[in-house]
């Protein structure tokens, strides 16, 4: 069975203060840590990343090539990019959560900008969890 291309789910920030070759890493890492991502499947080309989010295609080309040097991502000769074998799926849950460290460290520091009350914030996680859930 040929592996599956993958579609582009990338949610990119322009205005943030994350670098958006950064975020593209980001997604990515989680995307194949939690298992969404198999090994083998292929990757969007950084033309056509590039194309839908209106960004530099060396901005793609650079969180590629990162992915790459870690061992997450193959280059794959006349094809492109593919999720590596050796390391989909295969994080700890605790690996799973650490790679959500910056986006709860930016929730925590927007709460506590705007003030809100850890149990209200709590609140509004598990009612988003519940929403998901829902689906």
């Amino acid at each position: 069975m040929a592996p599956s291309p993958v579609s582009d789910p990338f949610q990119l920030n322009p205005q943030g203060s994350t670098p958006l070759y950064r975020q593209l890493v980001e997604q990515v890492q989680r995307l194949v840590a939690g298992g969404l991502w198999q090994p083998g499947d292929e990757l969007p080309s950084v033309r056509a990343v590039a194309e839908r989010h209106a960004i530099n295609p060396m901005t793609v080309s650079k969180a590629y090539s990162l992915l790459e040097a870690e061992g997450v991502l193959e280059r794959r000769r006349g094809v492109g990019m593919a999720v590596a074998a050796r390391r989909a799926g295969d994080a700890a849950p605790s690996d799973r959560l650490a790679l959500l460290g910056p986006a709860l460290d930016a929730l925590v520091q927007q709460a506590r900008q705007l003030g809100v009350p850890d149990t209200a914030l709590q609140a509004a996680l598990q009612q988003r969890l519940d929403q998901e859930d829902s689906r």
